[in-house]
């Protein structure tokens, strides 16, 4: 089975593209909403964490995520320590899911492929852009944070210059019907590079 990465800087609607893609039968693995999920289930992650960042870390047994983000977003060796937690677990969880899954590829997204070297754990990679000015935007609508807290978040990653040179696909992400005509085009793409060498 294929493995195709989709990623894409804070903002640029990464999962909207991936809801298209799920939308036409592929199966999408979320690493954010299943790593959340594993930060809140396993009692090893928990102890590791509550190591690592205190005891704030959670609160009535519940990741206290804004407390987490503070804490690492503005030091990016205790980002780099988090992520030696937290993803590995993830990769044994998107593994175990990959064996249950009978399609022609499925879809990890990830916000961070290229910044943790993990870019040949896939066999095609999609990467989702749009300006910065409108990333903010979002973000701010989205989790009502200040737009010095989302850039704090956008220099944690690499910029889309960097990371276009190294994907096999680009989606420029600005007018809906656009993105959703390009997700259509790579599907097909896909289905065809995944009948021909698996």
């Amino acid at each position: 089975m294929m493995i195709v990465g989709l990623t894409g800087g804070i903002g640029s609607g990464k999962t909207t593209v991936a809801k298209m893609f799920h939308a036409l039968g592929v199966p999408v693995y979320n690493s954010d909403i299943e790593a959340k999920k594993l930060m809140n289930a396993s009692k090893v992650l928990k102890a590791k964490i509550i190591a690592l960042l205190g005891e704030d870390s959670y609160s009535d047994n519940v990741l206290n995520r804004s407390y987490i983000a503070n804490k690492v977003f503005t030091d990016p060796g205790l980002l780099a320590k988090l992520n030696a937690i937290v993803h590995p677990e993830v990769k044994n969880h998107f593994t175990s899911w990959v064996k249950n899954q009978k399609s022609s590829y499925v879809i990890q997204e990830t916000a961070i492929i290229f910044e943790n070297s993990s870019e040949n754990r896939f066999d095609k990679i999609i990467l989702v852009t749009a300006p910065e000015n409108l990333r903010i935007e979002r973000v701010i609508s989205r989790d009502t944070i200040s737009i010095e807290k989302v850039k704090e978040r956008i220099d944690n990653q690499w910029s889309d210059k960097k990371k276009a040179k190294l994907s096999d696909y680009v989606i420029h992400n600005l007018d809906l019907e656009k993105t959703s005509f390009l997700v259509a085009e790579i599907h097909k793409q896909l289905l065809k590079l995944s009948s021909f060498t698996y």
